[in-house]
């Protein structure tokens, strides 16, 4: 009896390297000749990275400077998320930046529903915010994750525990 392969299909980043490029990007900021004198405040929490500043302008720059430190320490940028620029006390301007982490409900219906389509003989489970896909057939597994990586999504996805 061939005994089935598998693999998980997750959505996440190190939390580590995240926290170092939000320290890199806040001294580059500091040390910055456009940001003299000007507040900037920069705040991770859990699910969030807050900004804070006098314009959008600004703003938008210290985006960029997040977005090139998180690329080089090797974090995807579909990990970030900007909202809309919103208006904080004392003129300033505040964005929140949402850290995207798991797979939604709705996009494993999706994902399960691609995958059934194309690839019959692979089973598909939601595990909480993964996705274990087994199969008999490893050929089947590489060209489902093949199928995955071909899709434009919002979401970071990332394959593990393949045996």
């Amino acid at each position: 009896m061939p005994q089935d392969h598998s693999f998980d299909v997750v959505s996440e980043f190190d939390r580590q390297e995240l926290v170092n490029a939000v320290d890199q990007a806040r001294r580059e900021i500091t040390t910055r000749y456009d940001f003299k004198g000007i507040d900037v405040e920069m705040t991770l929490e859990d699910e969030t990275i807050t900004l804070l500043t006098g314009t959008d302008a600004q703003l938008k720059s210290i985006i960029d400077v997040l977005q090139s430190k998180a690329h080089r320490r090797g974090l995807d940028l579909k990990v970030l998320d900007p909202q809309k620029p919103e208006a904080a006390a004392k003129g300033n301007v505040r964005q929140v930046v949402k850290l995207r982490k798991g797979i939604g409900e709705e996009l494993a219906r999706d994902l399960t529903k691609r995958i059934r389509g194309q690839h019959p003989k692979a089973q598909v489970r939601t595990q909480g915010d993964q996705l274990r896909v087994t199969s008999k057939d490893k050929d089947e597994l590489q060209a489902v994750i093949q199928q995955l990586r071909d899709l434009d999504l919002d979401v970071p996805l990332q394959f593990t525990n393949y045996r």
